[in-house]
């Protein structure tokens, strides 16, 4: 049943999110995203309920073609409401797509190849430089070529792995780097659209609400089907107690720690907003699904980002390689689906007690 809320494409997820939320009384803003692509782009916001209330944000889409999970998130979340099953007196913020281009053309990058979720930086001067070993890692990730079935990619990935150890190899790669504007992860020159878009319009969305939990989905990371809470707070945070009282300690994951799923990024969205609500209580968590094994997604990423640069888009190569990407970060497997929205509306059930409770 719940493989019902995941759509095709980017256009039918944003016509079945613009209708549910016309069904519950949401006030809608569209904001679109000037890109090369055949069909209009935009970021979708629903906006329900007083603007004092304790407000509930959920984002999907920074990384385009994980929006296929985040927008079945928000279609399921909406029914809820639509039916009378999740709570009314807070107020909802749904930010659909925060990333059109890359959700529309089945890419994890927007419009200028740009990781989103590297891009949310304080000042110009900062989008410069990378994780250290990056520029040694360049030729394997960003070979200018296009993909090729007869690659070793799976040797050369391991004998990466063996050299310098998973975890310093996946801080190495995917921290986010601003010197390849080609390479995978890479997090800009300065604010792109989607991030300007975020930072113009916020506070109209957040109203005076002072109370708030963020819910940002994402899929590639962890074990098949399962999940983790990542956030930006340091181990030793105090603030780290309350995450594990909402959601439940094995769940959450700081992402500084030395652990399976996280690792250290550099211009994250949701730790943008905690600082600009520093002065109110503003809890963010991204909530991570597994799919597959680490070197398949990375293998992916890669041979997608190549086929897209250098690859013809009617070659069987690079139709293969849109399809895997999705795979990667949506499979098409039915208990997967369910697992997901399941585990998803859980953790958004956590959050509103949390803030009804607040």
């Amino acid at each position: 049943m719940n493989e019902y809320y995941f759509s095709k494409t980017y256009s039918e997820a944003q016509r079945r999110f613009k209708d549910a939320a016309e069904s519950v009384g949401a006030i809608i803003s569209s904001y679109s995203i000037d890109a090369d692509a055949d069909e209009e782009l935009t970021i979708d916001v629903a906006v329900t309920s007083v603007d004092d209330a304790p407000t509930l944000v959920i984002s999907s889409g920074i990384h385009g073609v994980e929006g296929f999970l985040g927008s079945a998130v928000q279609h399921a979340l909406l029914e809820q409401l639509m039916e009378g099953r999740a709570e009314h007196d807070m107020r909802y913020v749904l930010i659909h797509a925060v990333n059109p281009f890359g959700f529309s053309q089945n890419r994890r990058v927007n419009e200028n190849n740009v990781d989103l979720n590297r891009n949310f930086l304080g000042n110009v001067s900062d989008y410069k430089g990378g994780p250290d070993g990056y520029a040694s890692l360049n030729g394997f990730l960003n070979p200018e070529s296009p993909p090729s079935r007869f690659e070793p990619f799976k040797l050369k990935a391991m004998w990466n792995i063996c050299c310098y150890g998973m975890q310093s190899l996946k801080q190495s790669i995917a921290g986010g780097q601003y010197e390849y504007s080609r390479g995978l992860f890479f997090g800009g020159h300065g604010p792109c659209q989607s991030t300007q878009v975020i930072r113009e319009n916020c506070d109209d969305w957040i109203g005076d609400a002072n109370k708030i939990v963020h819910i940002d989905f994402h899929a590639g990371l962890g074990s098949y089907g399962a999940y983790k809470l990542l956030v930006a707070e340091n181990e030793d945070s105090e603030n780290l107690a309350w995450y594990h009282e909402t959601f439940g300690v094995d769940f959450i994951e700081p992402l500084e720690a030395s652990a399976d799923t996280a690792y250290k990024i550099s211009g994250l969205f949701g730790e943008w907003m905690q600082k600009h609500f520093a002065s109110r209580e503003y809890g963010f968590v991204g909530a991570e699904f597994g799919t597959y094994d680490i070197v398949r997604v990375l293998g992916a990423l890669r041979a997608e980002n190549r086929a897209f640069y250098f690859g013809d888009p009617k070659s069987s190569i690079y139709k293969s390689a849109k399809a895997e990407l999705l795979e990667c970060f949506c499979p098409s497997d039915t208990m997967w689906r369910e697992q997901t929205i399941e585990s998803s509306l859980r953790i958004i059930d956590q959050a509103i007690q949390a803030l009804r409770c607040a």
